[in-house]
């Protein structure tokens, strides 16, 4: 399989891992004293999965009609991004008192006690933010080997404009 194709599909799977991480839950606040428990969804506790996924397949998409060098800037920023997923799937955990601020039920001054817990979100972000990283880092190994898609558009800039009109008048396209 060619690097860029596995690119496409790392890219793929992180947009689809971050994204779900978004949408699911993050984590549990059970307040006891028979109160409903309250789950907060990835969005909900951190909106860096959601904006880091599409900002990750945007540059991927971007690298496919950049040139070498600004290929590899941009699978630099998606490995970037990458790193950024992972740090934020192994570094926000929502205390009791920032729960309790967007849930105001879950505040010291309803109740004794909340216990908290992580639902699975985290760990499909910090799958999805390792998909990215590899994205990224094969994008930047690979870079110089990948074609370039707008050669084939280009003219030949020593071929003057009558030239161009005398090739299409010949039935031939001057563009490739």
């Amino acid at each position: 399989m060619r690097p860029q194709r596995v690119v496409d599909l790392l890219a793929v799977v992180a947009l689809v891992l971050l994204g779900l991480s978004a949408y699911l839950t993050w984590s549990i606040a059970d307040p006891g004293s028979g109160r409903p428990v309250v789950n907060f969804n990835g969005y909900a506790v951190t909106r860096a999965p959601a904006t880091l996924a599409l900002a990750g397949v945007v540059a991927v998409i971007v690298t496919k009609l950049a040139g070498t060098a600004l290929r590899r800037v941009l699978a630099a920023l998606v490995a970037l991004m990458g790193v950024a997923a992972i740090a934020v799937a192994l570094q926000v955990r929502p205390d009791a008192a920032e729960l309790g601020r967007l849930r105001p039920e879950l505040s010291q001054a309803v109740t004794d006690r909340v216990i908290l817990s992580t639902g699975p979100a985290p760990w499909l972000a910090l799958a999805g933010g390792v998909a990215l990283l590899a994205a990224g880092v094969i994008a930047l190994l690979t870079a110089h080997r990948w074609r370039r898609p707008t050669l084939r558009y280009e003219r030949d800039p020593a071929a003057t404009p009558a030239d161009q009109w005398k090739a299409i008048d010949a039935g031939e396209d001057p563009t490739i």
